[in-house]
This record gives C-alpha cells, sequence and structure tokens, in this order.
C-alpha cells in the first residue's frame, strides 16, 4: 500500500503554508475539492451522514464511513483528513479503526472527546457529555502506536469548549492530548464570533500545531487566521453540503413549477461535466487498448 498522501500532508504542515480543506460526503465532492486547488479533503462524519438522511449521532457504521472515504482515496491526489468522530468506541476500537483508514488510504485521523455515542457539535441543545482526559489520552495512544506508517497524522480533537467547559478545561486537554501523542490539536467552538477560539490560539504553548474549523464563525478569513500564528489547518466542514442542498431545491422547484426542464436546462452543467468527473475519457481509451 501507499502512504505517500500521509508523507506529504506531514511535510506541508511542517512547511510555512497555512491548509485548507473542505468537508465532503462522497468522491465526486472529493474530485470537486481537488479540482478547486484545495490542499486537503475532510471525509466529514456530519456530511456523510446527512447522505443516509440520518442525523450526525453516531448512527452510521464505522464501515459506512471508511468505505466512503475509501472511495474519495481512489479518486483524488490530494491527502484525506478523515473524521473518525469518537473513533467507534473505546480504545480497542480506535486500534481497529486506525488500521482500517490508515489502509484505505487516509492520511490523517481526527478524533474527539466526546462520549460514544456523540452528537454533533452545533445541535442546539446537543449532548456535550466528554470522556475523561485519561480515557481520551489512552485512544490517542492508541492511535499513535497502532499506525503502521510514521508520518499517518493523529489529530486530537477537544470539544472542552463546545460543552462549555471553558479556556482552562480546553488547554488542559489540550496539552495532555499532546502528550499523549497528538501530532496536531483541533480546537472546536460554536461561538458566534472567533474571539472564544482567538484566546485559545493566544493561549496555547504546545508544540502541535493547531486545526481550526470556523463554521459558526465565518468572519474569521484565512489572513485573520495567518496573522494569528500556531494554526495550520483550516477545515470549511460543510459549506458545499450546504451549498448543493439549496441548489438542489432551488432547482427542484423551479422544475415543478414549470411543468419541464426547459427552463433550468440552461442554468446547470451538461452530462458532459459529470461524464468528465467519472473520467469517460479514461475508460474510453482502456476500451480502444484491451477490448477485443
Amino acid at each position: 500500500m501507499s502512504y505517500e498522501q500521509a508523507t506529504r500532508l506531514r511535510s506541508r504542515i511542517a512547511g510555512q503554508k497555512l491548509l485548507t480543506g473542505v468537508g465532503v460526503r462522497d468522491a465526486l465532492e472529493a474530485k470537486l475539492v481537488g479540482q478547486a486547488g484545495f490542499d486537503f479533503v475532510w471525509s466529514s462524519g456530519f456530511a456523510i451522514s446527512a447522505s443516509y438522511g440520518v442525523p450526525d449521532a453516531s448512527l452510521i457504521s464505522m464501515t459506512q464511513v471508511l468505505e466512503a472515504t475509501r472511495s474519495m482515496a481512489e479518486v483524488i491526489d490530494i491527502p484525506i483528513v478523515a473524521d473518525c468522530d469518537t473513533g467507534f468506541g473505546n480504545a480497542i476500537n480506535v486500534i481497529y479503526a486506525v488500521k482500517k483508514f490508515e489502509d484505505a488510504g487516509a492520511a490523517a485521523i481526527c478524533m474527539e472527546d466526546k462520549r460514544f455515542p456523540k452528537d454533533t457539535s452545533l445541535l442546539p441543545g446537543g449532548r456535550q457529555e466528554l470522556v475523561s482526559v485519561e480515557e481520551f489520552s489512552g485512544k490517542v495512544q492508541a492511535a499513535v502506536r497502532t499506525r503502521r506508517n510514521k508520518d499517518l497524522v493523529i489529530i486530537a480533537r477537544t470539544e472542552a469548549l463546545i460543552a462549555g467547559w471553558g479556556q482552562e478545561e480546553a488547554l488542559k486537554r489540550a496539552h495532555h492530548y499532546e502528550e499523549a501523542g497528538a501530532d496536531c490539536i483541533l480546537i472546536h467552538s460554536k461561538s458566534k464570533t472567533p474571539d472564544e477560539i482567538l484566546e485559545f490560539i493566544s493561549r496555547w504553548e504546545g508544540k502541535a500545531p493547531l486545526v481550526i474549523v470556523p463554521t459558526n464563525y465565518p468572519s474569521l478569513t484565512e489572513a485573520d487566521v495567518r496573522r494569528a500564528g500556531k494554526v495550520k489547518l483550516v477545515i470549511y466542514a460543510n459549506q458545499i453540503l450546504r451549498a448543493a442542498i439549496g441548489a438542489q431545491q432551488t432547482i427542484l422547484a423551479e422544475m415543478k413549477k414549470a411543468g419541464g426542464i426547459h427552463t433550468v436546462d440552461g442554468a446547470i452543467p451538461p452530462v458532459s461535466r459529470v461524464f468528465e468527473l467519472q473520467d469517460v475519457s479514461g475508460m474510453k481509451k482502456d476500451e480502444q487498448k484491451y477490448l477485443r
């Protein structure tokens, strides 16, 4: 198996550039992200759950997330950061998951310190229950010691701010997870302004680079993040999922209203664009070479 993408991602994290990635639900979206010039794909548990029409609450299985991730890795040439939620259970589940996602082509594994089953982070009134620092540190250690490729990036995500436990708890947990071997720390916030995240960044004294997800505080630009320092990855986690829902609702409403597709055909990509994304031309070349 090839570990090229993990090595590539680790090398780029060690560099000077701020890396940006986009959350996707399937291989087609992953291709679009790569073609748009982003640095990596976030194989999003939220988006993959949405593609099944169910809440992001540990309802779909590890295998469903794994196969979505594998399908992405087969068609793109940028790294994949796999959203592994809570690690799909305890540290023993983490050991199994790391082996499987590494084999599937993930360049990084991200786990969060919430209890299994979880509620999605930005759900109003959601169950934001955290496991103990000791339990999650064990999960991080299990992931680090299980990886066969030393370049596989292990990202520890603390939900202390999401749970309302405050900066001191978030910083304490982040330091413990770094000590357990995490390569990066993802710090998440549901605040509508970036102030909470910027405070954490300013107070972070660890060596592990930070990862942020500015869904709830979109006013924070990449220029702002560069000025703050310490952050190496920014994840735009669900914007294209939401855009797709909006576009499809608009087209469906117009088709129903018009009684046909005559008013929408010119406003959507042609079928040839789908063929392009499917690499139909590559298939046809292979047919010419090998079909007898």
